[in-house]
C-alpha cells in the first residue's frame, strides 16, 4: 500500500507527535505507517483522513495499479448459494 500521509502532513504543518496524539496511537505508529512498514485499520485510516481533511483514497492506495474493483449486480434468483 502507498501513502501520501507523510507529504499530507507536513502541508498541513503537522508534526508526527500531533497527529499521533489525535489519532491516539503511538508517534511510532505513525512513523511506519509513513515508511509503508503498516497498514492502517480501516478505523485509524478513517481517524487519520479526518484530521488531514482528505478522503482516505487520496492518502492511501494500492501499489498494484491493475487493482480494479468492478460493480456486482444483484442476483435475482430468489435462492443462495454458498
Amino acid at each position: 500500500m502507498r501513502t501520501r500521509m507523510k507529504e499530507l502532513r507536513v502541508e498541513r504543518k503537522i508534526s508526527q507527535e500531533a497527529l499521533a496524539n489525535a489519532v491516539d496511537v503511538s508517534r511510532q505508529t505513525i512513523l511506519f505507517l509513513e515508511k509503508g512498514k503498516y497498514n492502517p485499520s480501516l478505523r485509524l485510516a478513517w481517524r487519520i483522513s479526518v484530521v488531514l481533511e482528505k478522503p482516505i483514497e487520496d492518502i492511501f492506495s494500492f501499489e498494484d495499479e491493475e487493482f480494479e474493483v468492478e460493480a456486482v449486480e444483484p442476483n435475482d434468483s430468489t435462492s443462495t448459494s454458498v
